[in-house]
């Protein structure tokens, strides 16, 4: 059986769970915390989920881990067949990761120094909700990001933008504050509606 390491709350994580759920792939969960990474790292290299370990054959990163899947289990799919929509697809998961969360990253950053910069707190906030009108765009007609199925796309970005709704009371990862407190669906139903649709999709 497949063996998934993964830590309480992780975003990253998340978007694996969602996937292997899609796919219908049964796993082993391996927790670990936050304190002792030696786990994750025996069997890796190096501390940070999700990682998975199938039959010896160790993948980390969630991109990563996403692609291989997609490759071991292609039905059902998270990357469409056709090479021009795949190459889209592929461009969208390097925005989010490389641009999207850049944002919410120099907040927290920012929050830790003695002294924050509000203003620029302010102006990274605005960014964050700008952003949310992209995807707010991005649903017009369709039920998930890429089109009616459920995606890859909506694997890497869900665990990151529910927050915009709601963040469980012991939830206090101070990168999970920062999505909590500088996202708003205000006058974003599709968000909200999509937000719903996959939080209501299983998880291994």
């Amino acid at each position: 059986m497949l063996r998934l390491y993964r830590a309480p709350w992780s975003t990253n994580v998340e978007r694996v769970a969602l996937a292997l759920a899609h796919k219908g792939i049964a796993v082993e969960s391996v927790v670990i915390e936050y304190t002792d990474r030696s786990p994750v790292v025996a069997v890796s290299g190096q501390g940070l989920v999700p990682v998975i370990d199938d039959h010896g054959r160790v993948v980390s990163d969630s991109h990563a881990i996403l692609r291989y899947l997609e490759q071991r289990w292609p039905d059902p799919p998270l990357f469409p067949a056709e090479p021009a929509r795949r190459a889209e697809l592929d461009v969208f998961l390097d925005w989010f990761d490389r641009v999207w969360k850049g944002p919410p990253n120099e907040i927290e950053a920012e929050l830790a120094k003695a002294s924050p910069d509000r203003p620029r707190i302010a102006a990274l906030s605005a960014v964050m909700n700008s952003r949310l009108d992209l995807f707010e765009q991005l649903l017009d007609g369709r039920d998930h990001l890429f089109g009616r199925d459920f995606s890859a796309a909506d694997c890497v970005a869900f665990p990151f933008l529910k927050y915009a709704r709601a963040r469980a009371a012991e939830d206090t990862e101070a990168f999970h504050v920062v999505l909590d407190e500088h996202q708003s669906l205000a006058g974003r139903p599709r968000v909200a509606a999509w937000i719903e649709r996959v939080d209501a999709r299983p998880r291994a």
